[in-house]
């Protein structure tokens, strides 16, 4: 059976975040990951993971100014010392936490920047983030994400995040491998697991079409662990899904899995 992550920034969001990893570990998790920390101190977060007995397994770089519209920096031309920042500020938190998966989100496509161009950026932008990483032994991760959810992000296939994944050609680039992101806008998830596994440095998982509790919706996620299991995965997989009642009533799923 795969080892699962509860997503904090996702599940038991009823309770303020710092209580949310004595939720967790109290649930069986043994590890978490959430999208951003930055509002909150590093130093913080590890006395929260070490009261706890948890592993941080993986966060996000800054994703630019949200509120205009930015998801990610990675991609854009004009916003290349931004992603530089941001990688910095994330080595800085991952060093206090002991994570060694950083998540870097793409952006959205650009109108007024054709797209090979912003390929380009993106390309480059990930060689030197690898290589200022590699020293820290931080695997970066790049995210297929579909445009319902995000509406016009840069990167949305599985075979275009492994064609870059191959153009980075740096050995600490892999792909964060979301299954209801690849039902959402591809399908055909097993066959393109089989296809793509050996390059995938994270999964993440939910329900589709909801994104809620994995347990119900398009995916039938046990023939999908028994599958990354028969395949010699030994990742993480990140609970990465809104709970339809609260997220200890909505556990079922993983206690069945034990059981």
């Amino acid at each position: 059976m795969p080892k699962f992550a509860a997503n904090l920034s996702w599940l038991y969001t009823e309770l303020p975040f710092f209580d949310r990893f004595e939720a967790a570990a109290r649930d069986g998790f043994r590890a978490v990951e959430f999208l951003f920390p930055y509002e909150h101190s590093a130093v913080e977060i590890r006395s929260a993971l070490l009261a706890n007995g948890l592993e941080q397994v993986l966060f996000n770089a800054a994703a630019g100014e949200t509120r205009a519209g930015e998801r990610g920096l990675a991609s854009l031309p004009d916003r290349v010392d931004a992603f530089r920042a941001s990688i910095d500020q994330a080595l800085d938190y991952a060093s206090v936490l002991g994570c060694t998966r950083l998540h870097l989100m793409a952006g959205v496509v650009r109108d007024d920047v054709p797209r090979a161009g912003q390929r380009a950026t993106y390309v480059d932008n990930l060689r030197w983030a690898c290589r200022r990483l590699a020293s820290s032994g931080i695997t970066a991760l790049i995210e297929p994400i579909n445009r319902r959810d995000v509406p016009g992000y840069f990167l949305t296939t599985q075979a275009d995040a492994h064609a870059i994944v191959s153009e980075v050609a740096e050995p600490n680039l892999k792909v964060q491998m979301d299954l209801y992101h690849c039902q959402v806008v591809e399908g055909d998830v097993s066959t393109k697991i089989r296809r793509h596994i050996a390059d995938v440095g994270h999964v993440q998982i939910a329900g589709v079409p909801e994104r809620a509790e994995p347990d119900v919706g398009e995916l039938h996620y046990p023939y999908l662990f028994a599958l990354l299991d028969e395949l010699g995965y030994d990742g993480w997989v990140g609970c990465e899904y809104r709970p339809r009642n609260g997220t200890r009533s909505g556990l079922g799923w993983l206690r069945g899995l034990a059981a």
